[in-house]
């Protein structure tokens, strides 16, 4: 079958098309006609080597990102078939290969079936960003309807999935951006409150928006120092989610405030064989408030081929892009 490969760490320009082996289908496991995939920041860091641990062996295939049609089912599976369309983040990091490749052999833990009413493309932009912020808001963050929530980024790829599964808990939703365009997809996206975050300092909007008493719940999705302003932005005993902590950080604020701090790394579910049910029943309710029409993704106008890979990873390394990178099989 045809591959995008890496042999190395490197830039974008790693990428190689060969000839590889078509995968065979294992017990427990589907094969996946690759439809299409999106692009993670993960998957960049892992080309680049920013994160040696969790990537495959050379030569590798990667993002997790998949979207397509199951062609064979291995032993012991019971809820899929050929011809089912699905979707899931089911390799493309250690001891496992990715989406960028006609097949995929994917663990049918790791897959849900694809909802209804979306295309391939809209499909393969969903589980990594999707699962994290399930994993955030309810696994960790336990939020209840009419809690006030603060969800950085939101024209990013977990921030925008993070708002309307906020919205659709029953949360009150704040969220900040960088431009009024991105403010206006906020709104669009059902942000009950959006805050220009270079006009607005945190200070000020906690005073104008909270009475100076903060935010219940915070997302993070930037780290960085925004990792800190998320500690000054919350409320005392309150929690902050963060998917970026690769960071030193003075936690005085964490401490006076009395508050809880989650780091999210959806990955570690996949590279533990043991915890891989929890995505797909993640992505079972994704379906549903996808199908309800509840949560839709935010995909940038620039659709690449798998051809263009070098491409699309340059384009979100640019960081010009909106909402989610993806990329059609034309093989």
């Amino acid at each position: 079958m045809k591959a995008q490969i890496i042999r190395s760490f490197g830039e974008p320009s790693v990428f190689q098309l060969e000839e590889i082996q078509k995968p065979e289908v294992l017990p427990g496991h589907v094969l996946i006609q690759v439809k299409a995939t999106s692009v993670n920041p993960i998957d960049t860091k892992v080309r680049s080597g920013a994160v040696p641990a969790v990537a495959p062996e050379f030569p590798a295939v990667l993002h997790g990102d998949v979207a397509g049609i199951v062609t064979e089912v291995g032993e012991g599976v019971s809820g899929f078939k050929p011809g089912d369309e699905v979707f899931g983040c089911a390799g493309g990091f250690k001891g496992t290969g990715g989406a960028l490749a006609e097949f995929m052999l994917a663990d049918a833990q790791l897959i849900a079936h694809k909802p209804k009413n979306l295309t391939m493309e809209e499909a393969a932009a969903l589980p990594l960003v999707s699962i994290t912020a399930w994993e955030a808001l309810f696994d960790r963050g336990q939020i209840k309807s009419g809690q006030d929530v603060l969800i950085h980024a939101a024209a990013g790829g977990v921030g925008h999935v993070a708002i309307q599964l906020a919205k659709w808990a029953g949360a009150k939703v704040y969220t900040t951006a960088s431009s009024p365009e991105k403010l206006e997809i906020a709104n669009r996206l059902g942000a009950d409150t959006v805050i220009h975050y270079r006009e607005e300092s945190v200070q000020d909007y906690v005073q104008k928006y909270t009475n100076g008493k903060g935010f219940e719940v915070v997302f993070d999705t930037v780290g960085g120092e925004n990792l800190d302003r998320s500690f000054e932005a919350a409320a005392v005993n309150g929690t902050v989610l963060a998917i970026a902590a690769r960071s030193t950080h003075d936690l005085s604020l964490l401490h006076s405030k009395g508050l809880s701090l989650h780091v999210i790394f959806m990955l570690l579910k996949i590279i533990n064989k043991d915890q891989r049910k929890h995505h797909g029943e993640i992505l079972k309710k994704i379906t549903r408030v996808v199908e309800e029409g509840k949560l839709h993704p935010l995909i940038d106008p620039n659709i690449f081929t798998f051809d263009e890979v070098s491409k699309a990873h340059e384009y979100i390394e640019s960081k010009k892009a909106i909402g989610k990178v993806v990329l059609k099989n034309t093989w």
